[in-house]
């Protein structure tokens, strides 16, 4: 059954089940078959949907279809029940108020069914949609709209990841990211890897999907350059040892470039790395970050510093250093290591970098910045400029033709937020494609 006549068949059960009063009062087998239909058409949706590639999705269509159909089926009720009222007229009052209870709550059903379902597995609704979608439930017409805000999010996420699921099968066998190296990704600053919630969001998996050997540098969140770079050393070292390959292709993102860079120049690890390919790294540092060394009190900068630390070392960090991070990152620092730190021999290095065009489009709270990054840093990523991006024998800088942009989040899809003019999982698989046809 396809997705309309379906939708159709569940509007026709709703309202045959939310206006049965009148049934019932002729017959009480309508009472018995009351529920059943109520259970019919909230169930409905999940078993015509075999096509859906996760069971997240399926879920997330089954509330998108219940509240397509209870937005259908709403205002058919509606004059429905106004027709009953007219029928029984003033000295049926009572019985017309059961006629429109039994109609709200088998309304009611279908509306918290959908919405529970999508809010529990979409996953481009986001914080925001969700907050306002609660806070704009009991406003009139806000709530509608509202609500047709939602439909369109959540339908264009179906459409979307269906046509993702049937790419990837269409070239599963071509292992396009098979490269002859395995891949290790290295995460930024402030964040560490995490088994739950993907730094990549869901480019590592889209890898594997297309035959991607895949590693993390599992370095702690926030340390020195040199520090990092010497736990990488011993990451990388033990991988070659462990899986004989070798060498590794490195994606870093961030501070994780000038981790790599460090580690490959300092500690002899160049040997290891068959190509490096930075994402939004701050090359050349940032003024902001020397902006805001300069302008915060020092004793706030202690402050955050030591909660930072503390918060961190709970949740497993061994020992984050909050401010030698950050003092790694400004300008100064960063010109002075890139010009200490050249390009090693016989390793492919490239870099990319991305540029976020309007601070209320990108995704919060990555966006706060952005304005004040430009102040000093001209065209950014909300978070660096687009200055300090280039590095190696190759170099891309991305961007939408829309409003958007791109954020230096939304390059290694940790919103997982599906951009309308940049397919984040998609450029990855031509990266990794590419570095595959050189040879790495």
């Amino acid at each position: 059954m396809s997705a309309g006549y379906q939708i159709l068949l569940q509007v026709i059960l709703t309202v045959i089940a939310a206006n049965s009063y009148p049934l019932l009062s002729i017959s009480m087998w309508f009472a018995v078959m009351l529920p059943v239909l109520i259970v019919v058409a909230n169930t409905l949706p999940i078993f015509q949907m075999k096509d859906m590639p996760t069971f997240q999705l399926r879920i997330c269509a089954h509330g998108h279809r219940c509240l397509k159909a209870f937005i259908i089926s709403l205002p058919i009720c509606i004059v429905i029940e106004l027709c009953i009222g007219w029928f029984l007229g003033s000295t049926e009052l009572l019985h017309w108020l059961v006629s429109i209870a039994i109609c709200v709550v088998v309304e009611a059903i279908l509306f918290w069914n959908g919405m529970i379902s999508v809010y529990a597995s979409s996953v481009q609704l986001g914080i925001r949609h969700r907050a306002v979608g609660i806070m704009l439930g009991l406003v009139p017409i806000a709530n509608i709209v509202m609500l047709i805000r939602i439909l369109k999010i959540t339908g264009n996420e179906i459409r979307f990841e269906q046509e993702k699921y049937k790419l990837e099968e269409g070239r599963k066998d071509a292992f396009l990211c098979r490269t002859r190296y395995p891949i290790l990704f290295v995460h930024g600053v402030f964040f560490r890897d995490n088994h739950y919630l993907n730094y990549w969001g869901r480019i590592p998996k889209t890898l594997q999907k297309n035959g991607a050997e895949v590693y993390y540098g599992e370095h702690p969140s926030a340390l020195s350059i040199a520090d990092s770079a010497q736990i990488l050393a011993d990451r990388i070292a033990a991988i070659v040892r462990n899986t004989g390959c070798e060498k590794i292709n490195i994606i870093a993102h961030s501070k994780g470039g000038l981790d790599c860079r460090y580690a490959m120049h300092n500690l002899d690890v160049a040997k290891y790395v068959a190509s490096l390919t930075t994402v939004n790294t701050p090359h050349r540092g940032c003024l902001f970050a020397d902006h805001l060394l300069k302008k915060v009190p020092q004793r706030i900068q202690t402050k955050i510093a030591t909660t930072y630390n503390n918060t961190l070392k709970q949740l497993g960090d061994p020992n984050p250093d909050f401010m030698t991070a950050v003092q790694d990152l400004t300008s100064a620092h960063c010109t002075q290591f890139d010009a200490d730190t050249p390009q090693p021999e016989n390793v492919f290095c490239q870099s990319v970098g991305s540029l976020l065009k309007r601070r209320s489009k990108g995704s919060f709270p990555f966006n706060l910045f952005y304005r004040y990054v430009r102040q000093f840093d001209g065209a950014n990523d909300g978070l660096v400029g687009a200055d300090s991006f280039e590095w190696g024998e190759r170099y891309q800088l991305l961007t939408t033709m829309d409003k958007r942009g791109i954020s230096h989040m939304d390059i290694i899809d940790l919103t997982r937020e599906n951009l309308p003019e940049f397919d984040v999982r998609e450029f990855y698989v031509r990266l990794v494609s590419d570095l595959k046809q050189r040879g790495y």
